[in-house]
């Protein structure tokens, strides 16, 4: 019986197996039947008992539209099965084209999936005590366990204090905030569900290090895989369990150690690593998110979110697949008031960052721009005050200009709160609030308040509207 044909064996495993409605258009070609699919898997069980693999196994793929299809097709209407032939596209036309392309996106999206957010709801909070950055709860591990991290679209790994060698304080009143418990640490060894990481390269775990824009600012351990806790955000609240890497965080230095992230750092870039990346590699949600600042220093996020119908965009000036890949934005021109100005830079969006940093010829053009708007005063609320650019509040007497970025493609970036109020008794200022950098552009958090903001990481598109909160 090792005489017979492998396709014919294969052809008629095939057929009885997987494609019935194609065995009858096929059996008189093939001259195969029951007895002869018995036997040949009889022989491809034999062939495993033995140890040795009897022979290869050679497929035969076909087209979608393809002339074999189609005798498959016109067979099923012989026999009296309901067919859509008469539908069957022209080949190489442009219907041809578009259904197969149609077909594409449907097979590449995720089916039946509702956006996600983290198990304990799609909240987020401005936490001025911690570096003004907006923070979430959310739960790793099994049993799971809670952690506040900050969302930072500037970075890609997530991580968490573990294992601690040089960790922040557990205390919330280190951090001035009222809570019934402290900070948690994250534990490989009590999570069931861990799974420490091997490098290709080495033995043993497989470390990491990451140093910040911040000065100073660190994080170093090694890599683990873990169970992310999330829910659609739908009525439904249905639970789901992800699977990703994150960084189990032995030793933290810089701010990390003081105001910034004491809980660990939520990584929302664009790389293979962070989060984002592994939801939408697991087809478990459409490769975008959106983060929502609204006005109460509350916010949301939601992964899967490509924002509504008639959204401002701008492409994102990167490549997927380059050295350092980020959500960099190209600005083509400024509006400070009512007045448009020259400037052409590139910026990246970073939710990690407070304060939206520009350099020169930028920083200047638009700090000048607003002081010759502004009517009040200028003074300095301290000697070392990082913001240069302040203004004495005369209550309601002070008008303040609006700012706009006007990105490639053509829409214009509002910034709703281009000010930061200090108060320096017995004097209130309100400043601009961007702080001059060298070599490096950042639209941080504060000038994303009262938006949405949408990262469409299938498209490479930043997308915006206001803020729906």
């Amino acid at each position: 019986m090792r005489d017979l044909p492998i396709s014919v064996c294969l052809l008629a495993i095939i057929s009885v197996m997987l494609l019935p409605h194609l065995w009858r258009a096929k059996a008189a070609n093939m001259a195969a039947g029951p007895l002869t699919f018995f036997l040949c898997l009889m022989l491809y069980l034999s062939s495993f008992s033995s140890g040795i693999l009897a022979t290869t196994l050679e497929f035969n793929f076909h087209h979608k539209f393809s002339d074999r299809a189609r005798q498959w097709v016109e067979s099923e209407l012989r026999i009296g099965r309901r067919s859509a032939l008469k539908d069957w596209p022209q080949k190489e036309s442009i219907e041809y084209y578009n259904v197969l392309n149609r077909q594409d996106r449907k097979h590449r999206q995720p089916r039946n999936v509702s956006p996600l957010t983290f198990s304990g709801g799609n909240e987020t909070s401005r936490i001025s005590t911690l570096g003004f950055l907006y923070y979430a709860d959310v739960s790793v591990g099994t049993p799971p366990v809670s952690f506040l991290v900050a969302l930072d679209t500037g970075s890609d790994l997530f991580w968490l204090p573990c294992e601690c060698e040089i960790c922040a304080p557990t205390s919330l009143r280190s951090y001035g905030l009222v809570g019934k418990s402290n900070f948690n640490i994250y534990s490989p060894r009590n999570s069931s569900t861990s799974k420490r990481l091997r490098c290709s390269t080495r033995r043993g775990d497989c470390p990491y290090s990451i140093s910040y824009v911040a000065a100073n600012t660190s994080t170093a351990g090694i890599l683990v895989q873990d169970i992310l806790h999330l829910q659609t955000d739908d009525s439904r609240s249905k639970p789901i369990k992800a699977q990703i890497t994150l960084g189990c965080g032995r030793r933290q230095t810089g701010a990390f150690l003081k105001y910034a992230a004491p809980n660990g750092l939520f990584g929302l870039g664009l790389r293979a690593i962070s989060v984002p990346s592994a939801l939408s590699r697991a087809r478990i949600v459409a490769d975008s998110f959106s983060l929502s600042f609204c006005s109460d220093n509350q916010g949301r996020i939601i992964f899967g979110d490509r924002g509504a119908a008639g959204l401002f965009q701008t492409p994102f000036a990167t490549n997927r697949t380059g050295t350092q890949p980020r959500y960099n934005v190209n600005v083509e021109g400024i509006r400070v008031g009512g007045k448009s100005i020259s400037g052409n830079f590139t910026a990246l969006v970073d939710s990690g960052t407070s304060f939206t940093s520009l350099a020169d010829p930028a920083y200047t053009i638009i700090a000048e721009s607003f002081t010759s708007m502004v009517q009040d005063g200028r003074g300095k609320p301290a000697p070392n005050f990082s913001f240069e650019y302040c203004y004495e509040l005369r209550s309601n007497a002070s008008i303040v200009p609006t700012i706009g970025f006007l990105m490639q493609g053509g829409s214009e970036f509002p910034v709703v709160r281009p000010t930061i109020l200090v108060n320096a008794m017995p004097t209130t200022f309100y400043c601009l609030g961007i702080t001059k950098t060298t070599g490096i552009n950042i639209i941080g958090q504060n000038f994303m308040e009262e938006l949405k903001v949408v990262f469409d990481r299938e498209k490479l598109m930043l997308g915006w509207e206001k803020a729906n909160c």
